[in-house]
């Protein structure tokens, strides 16, 4: 069965907490780069980023099956153009997209992204990026699936 897809709002923005906490939990599995910070300061981080997101015009999108909070895309809209690639006067970003663990394989990623991609084209954006977790070859293998491609590559040096 379909997950049902609905917009996603500032009052919402507390109910991601777990599924982003699942995300940051499955990143630090599959990343190289160590350490991760604890649960409360990635929250309090992307948290505070989501708000940015909604005050920049950017959006939230929460897939649901049988009234239950299942995944989510969190998307940026960023003022083009790109100093590099041809974007468009404003492109897209899914700065997050996770689904519950109990749920991955079931279409439901695809399913955010469909309705992603149709919230911008009525917005009238076609130009859109996503960042995967280095490691995270899931997902990498869904957005390639999806016609995007490989166009940067982030080092890191941490901290600790």
């Amino acid at each position: 069965m379909a997950p049902r897809i609905v917009p996603a709002g500032r009052d919402r923005v507390d109910e991601l907490r777990p599924l982003w906490l699942q995300l940051h939990h499955h990143h630090e599995r599959v990343s190289r780069v160590q350490p991760f910070v604890d649960d409360e300061t990635s929250w309090t981080m992307r948290r505070r980023r989501y708000e940015e997101t909604f005050a920049d015009g950017g959006f939230a999108l929460a897939a649901e099956e049988a009234g239950r909070l299942i995944g989510y895309a969190m998307v940026r809209i960023h003022e083009g153009p790109d100093d590099s690639w041809e974007l468009g006067d404003r492109y897209g970003e899914v700065w997050t997209l996770v689904v519950d663990e109990a749920a991955r394989g079931a279409g439901v990623g695809s399913a955010l992204l469909d309705a992603v991609d149709a919230e911008l084209g009525e917005r009238g954006i076609t130009g859109l990026v996503i960042g995967v977790m280095e490691g995270n070859d899931d997902a990498r293998r869904l957005y390639e699936r999806r016609g995007l491609v490989p166009g940067w590559l982030q080092l890191y040096r941490v901290a600790g």
